[in-house]
């Protein structure tokens, strides 16, 4: 079964660094968070790369403030599966947004940060704000 990230029924299992945000654009749990005039899903497309720096605590809409967390974070729940145990996490790219896939992306310019690990088929350790942007 190949890696998919469905974007619903994520559970956080633990979260470090809780902070409120507000945000720019709609947002479910778990989902990849960046900054781009204001807080909003992150993306890895070259050209549009909006970086990750915390992770969604909680579902919200535009303009709605959030928990999020801008350090560890466990994620479990039916919103990833097909996942490889120890396979790096990248933030997805094309539209996407907010989403993780195991693919690391390889168009110039895209971004290729690891942003995680999968721990099962559908548990991840992410991990923003730990490694240094780069591009592909």
């Amino acid at each position: 079964m190949a890696f998919a990230d469905s974007q619903a029924s994520g559970i956080i299992d633990y979260g470090e660094n809780e902070a409120e945000i507000k945000l720019a654009s709609a947002a479910k749990v778990g989902d990849a968070i960046g900054w781009s005039s204001g807080w909003q899903r992150a993306l890895g497309a070259t050209g549009g790369i909006i970086a990750m720096r915390c992770v969604a605590g909680e579902d919200g809409a535009t303009g709605q403030k959030i928990k999020a967390y801008f350090g560890k974070v466990g994620l479990s729940g039916t919103r990833l599966s097909g996942g490889t145990a120890g396979a790096a996490l990248y933030v997805a790219e094309g539209t996407d947004v907010g989403k993780y896939t195991e693919t690391a992306p390889s168009d110039t310019g895209d971004s290729t940060t690891v942003v995680g690990y999968m721990i099962s088929a559908n548990e991840a350790t992410l991990i923003p704000n730990r490694n240094v942007d780069t591009v592909a």
